[in-house]
């Protein structure tokens, strides 16, 4: 899956936790216009990530949800290892742990893991 279509799952993640989630939520969102958001939702209801009718809200199927928390848990833990390990802003934490969840290897996401010990 690209970057940008792991950034709409995400998107549409976020937004189910608010409530219904509409095209229009999540153009704002991202900052895209509407014909981007209905090209990236056609490509991942394809690969059996949502649902998505003309005119009506968007829903994760269980394999967008589980898909979804995985990008979500990467995000979380980068973004928390930057700010309380390494020691970057806040600011800088979110940014760069946005563009790393997409390009970090499974296998060095994995050793950046083990670096931090597991919270009893």
């Amino acid at each position: 899956m690209t970057q940008s279509l792991e950034d709409y799952l995400e998107m549409v993640s976020f937004l189910a936790d608010e409530g219904e989630v509409r095209v229009t939520d999540i153009a704002t969102r991202l900052g895209v216009s509407k014909p981007s958001v209905l090209t990236a939702l056609k490509v991942l209801e394809e690969q059996g990530l949502l649902e998505h009718e003309r005119y009506r809200t968007v829903s994760l199927t269980s394999k967008g949800v589980i898909a979804a928390a995985e990008i979500r848990d990467r995000h979380s833990f980068l973004t928390a290892f930057l700010r309380d390990v390494v020691g970057v802003s806040p600011v800088t934490a979110e940014k760069d742990a946005c563009k790393m969840e997409h390009l970090l290897s499974e296998e060095t996401f994995k050793k950046i893991k083990s670096l931090v010990p597991k919270e009893a």
